[in-house]
């Protein structure tokens, strides 16, 4: 059953991530930094809610998993060069840890 939750979740996650990244995505990819930050928030706050079982697998790991995005944060860093990558990344990767350490917050209360 986990394993049919995780794809659903997946299905939901890589179609939203999809979707932000037509709409959003130029030359400085923010529909993929959009995705990448949601994915975060929403981890944290199942992490603060403490979710355990079906639910996490089909939010944290499911729609979570689906929404964030790696290799496109790759590809992406490459395609910019050195400094407007390195700025992407790093940028990427502030804004990921600030928002799953807020959805922790907001979810522990």
């Amino acid at each position: 059953m986990s394993a049919l939750l995780v794809a659903l979740g997946g299905a939901l996650g890589s179609v939203l991530r999809y979707a932000l990244g037509l709409r959003y995505d130029d030359r400085w990819h923010h529909g993929t930094l959009a995705a990448n930050t949601l994915a975060s928030l929403l981890l944290g706050a199942c992490a603060g809610w403490a979710l355990t079982g079906s639910l996490l697998a089909l939010l944290g790991t499911g729609v979570c998993g689906g929404l964030s995005t790696y290799s496109s944060l790759m590809v992406q860093t490459r395609d910019l060069g050195p400094r407007r990558g390195a700025v992407y990344l790093a940028g990427t990767i502030a804004l990921g840890l600030a928002a799953c350490g807020l959805g922790f917050w907001l979810a522990a209360g």
